[in-house]
């Protein structure tokens, strides 16, 4: 029996696949269970559909986030950290704070498990931040740490 995977199904194939399976198998375990649905003119026009709104909804996230990288390009984030001898940082600038920061000045929530650049900022300068927006999609942030005694 042919049927349309509903889910991904071990050793069976993945979710929006067509696969042909035993009549027992299909009728007994994965339609019992809605893991899949018989193969018709109606179940594969379905299938067609959500396969097209799903690309189409992809497209527009990849848009959209092109559209962030652009603006992220002309933001540069301002923080000031105390300093003591020699200009050494006490403590360090976390993503966590660039986080924050760009959610209170400009409206923007990305995660900080999106920055591709990990580790504290523990110095005093200037620097450029890479923030996965989307898969292929990379922004760009400034963030600029000065000194205060």
């Amino acid at each position: 029996m042919e049927v349309i995977l509903l889910a991904d199904v071990k050793n069976v194939g993945k979710k929006n696949q067509t696969v042909n399976v035993s009549d027992g198998y299909a009728n007994n375990f994965l339609l019992k269970r809605k893991l899949a649905v018989p193969v018709s003119k109606k179940s594969v026009e379905i299938l067609e559909n959500q396969q097209e709104n799903a690309r189409i909804a992809e497209e527009n996230a990849k848009k959209e986030a092109q559209e962030l990288a652009k603006r992220l390009e002309t933001i540069t984030l301002e923080f000031t950290a105390k300093v003591g001898k020699d200009s050494k940082l006490f403590g360090s600038i976390s993503l966590k704070q660039v986080e924050e920061e760009m959610k209170a000045k400009y409206g923007i929530t990305i995660d900080k498990r999106k920055f591709l650049d990990k580790g504290p900022l523990d110095t005093l300068g200037l620097f450029k931040l890479r923030i996965e927006l989307h898969k292929g999609v990379i922004g760009e942030i400034r963030v600029h740490i000065s000194g205060k005694e």
